[in-house]
């Protein structure tokens, strides 16, 4: 812990903060501080309000939000904002050199003219080095999509630190990540509260918590329900709802399991990789030599994945795991027709899917659906969540809209989401939530394939385990329906029937869940599976 920043005054503040959006109070009576060097927590299931009060320091709320109470941060001081989803806060048209550059030269206006064009590169190549970004001379020339999800996370920090920020909200930063880089962002995080700045973690990862706070806040549907040190909220909690939320942490984890050489306990028998006799059903989806390609501006392009063959059975599910940056993307992208440069076959049954999506049927639009990680930026703000999830069955199933809109509700009821949540608009529903009405779009087009990018990365344990035994649960019960689950987090991969490992856009590993996961052969996979069974970082606070 850093006890001498114990008595500091805080950088910023928040008292009684209460937000109001059609009625709803979504953040009631909220107060904390946030103190230089040292990190604050707020933890709470999804649609807690976590995000809504981060938000707070910067001066945004909802749209048509009622906002009372008072948000301060000392001496006019600054607050930077590192997103879940870092990409949106980037824009895609120009280049990182461009991004930073900008911001320089604000900070650079008191010296002499020759001197400040130099002087912002100084400070950009600085602030790269700062943030953690490896080779940045080279990095300037990329555009934000050709930067991996971590990349342009520490981009973003760059921004906040080139702003001079007092405070830097991280919104859920590990969100999808494997747990080699999960230990690089609290490390880059602790270097940032080292400076002497102080860090707002919203998260739901706990293990991350537990390594990095010093302090933390508990919230629930808006209300703050315990807070306090770290060390004795995560081991010793006084209210039932942070014992609860902290539950799926105290258990065994099929990591820990994997570490001790034992199969995690729901990984289910999976099929053999040619089935024997002739009761078994053909392969719903075949790979062949697919070969994925990224444009890399004047140079052309690079292979970004090679994967020689890969088979999926109706009723089974197939989970492909890597780190950030090994491709699996781009993999789903090229099955769900996404991603258009590459070679190979995808076939769906016998029959070739066209690279392009644009070029696929409306029944074979239907048969593929693609839930993404980020659900907002897969949704019309201005229309009502429960309208575009019935859209898909008007548009690729020729439903009656009445109809449709029965299904679409009935769905998202099932998948726990009732009718007033799902008649608002994205803007007024969680992550959670929103991700919840991405997987009922998608369950309506009855797809024989469904494809789940990292869709519980930023849930918190309660919800991240209903979302997956739900899945679990529509491929036992519904026999037609194949899954593919896109994943960094191996027990989430344990659920699957098999596992494809993919390193470097190469697949390097893929058999059945028990031997992969339990007895890997590849040195690769052997070290994901000891990084995924060892504390997010060597030392905890």
């Amino acid at each position: 812990m850093n006890d001498e920043h114990t008595a500091a005054d805080p950088v910023a503040e928040i008292r009684d903060l209460r937000v109001v959006v059609e009625g709803r109070a979504i953040v009631d009576g909220v107060s904390l501080r946030v103190r230089p060097g040292r990190v604050t927590a707020l933890i709470g299931a999804s649609g807690s309000g976590k995000t809504t009060t981060g938000l707070a320091l910067l001066g945004e709320y909802p749209e048509g939000a009622r906002v009372t109470g008072e948000v301060r941060v000392a001496d006019g001081g600054l607050a930077g904002y590192v997103p879940q989803h870092p990409a949106a806060a980037l824009n895609p048209a120009r280049r990182v050199s461009a991004l930073l550059t900008d911001i320089a030269r604000t900070r650079v206006r008191r010296l002499p003219l020759r001197q400040r064009r130099a002087a912002a590169r100084d400070r950009v190549l600085d602030v790269l080095t700062e943030a953690q970004l490896p080779h940045p001379a080279m990095l300037l020339r990329r555009h934000p999509h050709q930067l991996s999800g971590g990349q342009q996370q520490r981009v973003v920090l760059a921004q906040a630190l080139l702003f001079g920020a007092r405070v830097v909200v991280a919104d859920e930063p590990t969100t999808g990540q494997d747990a080699v880089t999960k230990s690089r962002i609290v490390e880059r995080l602790r270097a940032v509260a080292a400076r002497g700045m102080a860090v707002l973690l919203l998260s739901h990862d706990l293990d991350v918590v537990h390594s990095l706070a010093d302090e933390v806040v508990v919230l629930r549907t808006g209300r703050v329900v315990e807070s306090g040190p770290a060390e004795r909220i995560l081991t010793a909690p006084r209210d039932p709802w942070t014992r609860e939320l902290l539950h799926g942490r105290t258990q065994s984890t099929d990591a820990e399991y994997l570490a001790s050489g034992h199969t995690p306990p729901r990984a289910r028998e999976a099929l053999p990789a040619v089935p024997a006799g002739g009761g078994e059903p053909p392969p719903v989806l075949r790979i062949r030599g697919l070969t994925a390609r990224h444009r890399d501006g004047a140079h052309g392009s690079a292979v970004v994945v090679r994967v020689p063959e890969l088979t999926l059975y109706p009723g089974r599910s197939l989970a492909v795991a890597g780190r950030s940056g090994s491709g699996k993307t781009t993999l789903a992208r090229c099955v769900a027709g996404l991603h258009r440069d590459h070679g190979g076959e995808i076939l769906l049954g016998d029959d070739p899917l066209p690279r392009s999506l644009r070029d696929r049927s409306r029944a074979q639009l239907a048969a593929v659906q693609y839930v993404f990680q980020d659900p907002r930026a897969a949704f019309d703000e201005h229309r009502p969540v429960v309208q575009q999830v019935a859209r898909t069955a008007v548009r690729l199933l020729g439903a009656d809209q009445d109809a449709a809109m029965r299904e679409a509700l009935t769905t998202l009821a099932g998948l726990g989401l009732p009718e007033e949540a799902a008649r608002r608009r994205p803007g007024r529903l969680s992550g959670g939530e929103l991700q919840r009405a991405a997987l009922a779009r998608a369950l309506l087009a009855r797809p024989r394939v469904l494809i789940c990018d990292e869709i519980t990365s930023g849930l918190d344990p309660l919800t991240r385990r209903g979302v997956l035994d739900l899945l679990t649960g529509l491929v036992e019960d519904r026999g037609d329906l194949s899954l593919v689950l896109i994943t960094h987090d191996l027990s989430t991969a344990a659920l699957a029937d098999r596992v494809a490992v993919l390193d470097g856009g190469e697949l390097v590993e893929e058999g059945p869940t028990r031997r992969v996961l339990a007895t890997p052969a590849h040195p690769f996979t052997i070290a994901l599976t000891g990084a995924a069974a060892r504390p997010v970082t060597g030392t905890t606070r």
